[in-house]
């Protein structure tokens, strides 16, 4: 009989504490149709199987199709994207159907394209000779280092021009591109410390949680009768042409701010050429006044000096001597009912405070992807720029809406100028000369627009990057001679307007869309790698902390401000030296959007006014009529609007070939980093170019 054996003392938790290997134990069967199993311990046998030991064959083959239909599926998408990119490139550039030639007025923007077009030629001309040169296999240029022939491996007359022009380039074309390269460089981390500090800086506020405050009800009145006695006298001037699209809206939300209705006045200063719209506005100023509304229409009809010329005209009225403030509003700003509320008590008891500035923010901001890439922009401008400046030295940019001046301050500082196009900038600049301090709150937000259209955009960046040039000649010799500190004068000359408004457009332009492709072509003089994809992408990372919902877009947001940078340029030239086209001032279109819950809440205050006043409105509709008609009859006479298309840039798609040229180039010398920027950075010049980024017209 067989020896019983105790399981338990193998597989029994009583039995060991400790796990230990059996002895192999070999188990043989005579029927021959069973293997022998050899088992090397208790658990071996109940471990999970793996799971590629489960696979077969047909099972790894499906798996392999799946992985291929996706690169396949990746593969037709991105040739989809290429054909549809090349199709729009065949219908707008070849055909020319649906868009029109970009018109440039100014003699330097058809310079700065002269330019750009030589480049574009030189690049391809030695691009055809550089692959010729690789073809022969001269490939002189390897590790970073030129190695120039001897006379004796000299290989017939084109080596001999090849080895002349190499010599050439790396003695007399390398060393000032070089120099120029460094130059930039340096003024790109000059830059990029400014915007760190800057960004240190608001994070400092928000840490510290410092913002002005104000006491509850500063103006509250033991007087029961009359509750508003201790209010001040407020302004309203909501200066506008040919809005409309917006003006509606703008007035509607100007007309119900909370503010002692004795103690407020409205001007609406309509500058429109155009009567149908000055009918609607009328119209729309009559009803209100029905309602019980302090408001007047005003219309000049000389029509000169533009923003800066009608609010000029508005503050010579005799009444204005009665107000002590003004807030200030364009045409598509639409101010919450305690904007006055939030913004005027900062004035009490502070006698050297002289603008209180508020954020803007955009009911259009995710219609495209161009309003997009301005909201990050804006976000950091109001969030980080104005908010530093503002708690830290007292001093920003007025924005030229969305502010509440105290009106002495205007009156002190010379009031308002026509000189330049950034009319709010000059006054700003000259209140800070004359000591007066501001003050903004982050907090306090009015809805406004955001241009929809890159052709509205561009003349947009165009204006705020030519005026501040133009005001920096005009006021020079005053920031000089002025009374304030040394430290003021230094941030107003050094940060405010040379480093934020010349040297950026500058080294930007400069570096990234002529130096970059140059160095393709001139190996000898290089851009190293954290200059083109290191400090970029992390300043471009701090751009879009205060919008974070904007972190997808950082590689779109990068390159397109390099693409804008020939606008920016372009216009800071033409301030500089005081160009035709530091003068132009070009209404921004507006589409007139309103966002649903805004819509709604501006339709609640209505009829809470309506069933507050009913006998006004009775009283309005009547009141329009002849308004209404005058409209009608003007609307019959009136043609039809021409209809608007999409323009095509020459200088963005001239420096689109030019990029593209130099990423082909970098191809011979195997310059991965360089390849991949300069490959993206031509497709985005191009899709710009064609006007393919933001609103389209048909």
């Amino acid at each position: 009989m067989a020896p019983g054996i105790d399981m338990s003392k193998w597989w029994g938790k009583e039995a060991t504490k400790e796990t230990r290997k059996g002895t192999p134990v070999v188990v043989t069967m005579e029927n021959p149709k069973y293997s022998l199993l050899e088992i090397d311990s208790p658990d071996a046998a109940f471990r999970p199987v793996e799971k590629d030991r489960g696979k077969n064959a047909k099972q790894f083959t499906w798996v392999l199709l799946l992985k291929a239909h996706r690169a396949v599926g990746f593969v037709a998408w991105l040739g989809n994207l290429l054909w549809a990119l090349l199709g729009t490139i065949k219908k707008r550039l070849i055909f020319g159907q649906g868009v029109t030639m970009e018109n440039e007025k100014s003699s330097k923007g058809r310079m700065l394209y002269r330019v750009i077009l030589a480049f574009l030629v030189t690049a391809l001309a030695f691009l055809g000779f550089e692959v010729i040169a690789h073809l022969k296999g001269w490939h002189y240029f390897q590790n970073h280092n030129l190695h120039i022939p001897q006379t004796t491996e000299i290989q017939g007359w084109l080596h001999e021009v090849y080895v002349a022009w190499l010599e050439f380039r790396a003695g007399y074309i390398a060393p000032p591109i070089q120099a120029l390269s460094n130059f930039c460089v340096a003024l790109f981390l000059i830059q990029s410390a400014d915007r760190l500090i800057l960004c240190l800086g608001c994070f400092w506020i928000k840490y510290k949680k410092i913002k002005p405050r104000v006491e509850d009800e500063p103006f509250k009145s033991d007087d029961i009768e009359n509750l508003g006695s201790n209010y001040p006298m407020v302004l309203v001037q909501m200066p506008m042409c040919n809005e409309r699209e917006v003006y509606e809206q703008s007035i509607s939300a100007a007309c119900q701010l909370d503010w002692p209705k004795d103690k407020l006045l409205i001007q609406v200063l309509d500058d429109s050429d155009d009567e149908s719209i000055q009918c609607l506005i009328k119209s729309e100023v009559s009803k209100w006044n029905q309602r019980g509304v302090n408001i007047i229409y005003r219309h000049r009809l000389i029509r000169t000096g533009y923003k800066a010329g009608n609010l000029k005209s508005a503050m010579s009225c005799e009444y204005v001597k009665d107000y002590e403030f003004v807030a200030i509003f364009d045409a598509d700003f639409q101010p919450n009912p305690d904007f006055l509320k939030l913004t005027v008590p900062h004035f009490k008891d502070n006698p050297e405070l002289g603008l209180v500035q508020a954020r803007w923010t955009f009911v259009n901001k995710d219609e495209n992807l161009l309003t997009r890439l301005q909201n990050i922009n804006m976000c950091f401008h109001f969030e980080v720029e104005q908010q530093v400046n503002g708690v830290f030295l007292n001093f920003f940019g007025f924005n030229g809406t969305a502010g509440v001046w105290r009106i002495k301050a205007l009156e002190d500082s010379g009031g308002w100028l026509e000189r330049t196009t950034v009319e709010d900038m000059d006054i700003a600049v000259r209140a800070h000369l004359n000591g007066w301090k501001f003050i903004f709150l982050n907090d306090v937000k009015v809805l406004c627009e955001l241009p929809e259209s890159y052709e509205a955009y561009r003349k947009q960046q165009h204006r705020w990057h030519s005026g501040p040039m133009l005001l920096f000649r005009l006021c020079l010799p005053a920031i000089i001679t002025s009374k304030i500190s040394f430290l003021k004068k230094s941030n107003l000359i050094l940060l405010f307007f040379l480093l934020r408004k010349l040297i950026l457009p500058f080294y930007s332009f400069t570096l990234f869309c002529i130096i970059l492709p140059i160095t393709m072509f001139v190996p000898e003089a290089e851009l190293p790698i954290w200059v083109i994809c290191y400090v970029p992408v992390f300043m471009s990372f701090l751009n879009i902390l205060p919008a974070p919902g904007s972190f997808p877009f950082i590689v779109p947001y990068l390159l397109f401000e390099n693409t804008m940078s020939v606008t920016k340029f372009n216009a800071m030239i033409s301030g500089l030296f005081q160009l035709g086209s530091s003068y132009e001032w070009i209404v921004t279109k507006k589409s007139g959007r309103s966002s649903e819950p805004d819509l709604l809440a501006a339709a609640e205050r209505e009829s809470k006014a309506m069933m507050s006043h009913p006998q006004l409105y009775r009283g309005a509709s009547d009141s329009g009529l002849s308004e209404l008609n005058k409209l009608k009859e003007h609307q019959k006479a009136t043609p039809k609007p021409i209809k608007k298309m999409n323009k095509i840039y020459k200088k963005e798609l001239a420096l689109a070939s030019l990029l593209l040229t130099a990423a082909a180039r970098s191809l011979l010398s195997a310059q991965g980093v360089h390849f991949y920027f300069l490959l993206f950075q031509g497709i985005t010049f191009l899709l710009v170019g064609l006007d393919l980024i933001g609103e389209q017209m048909s």
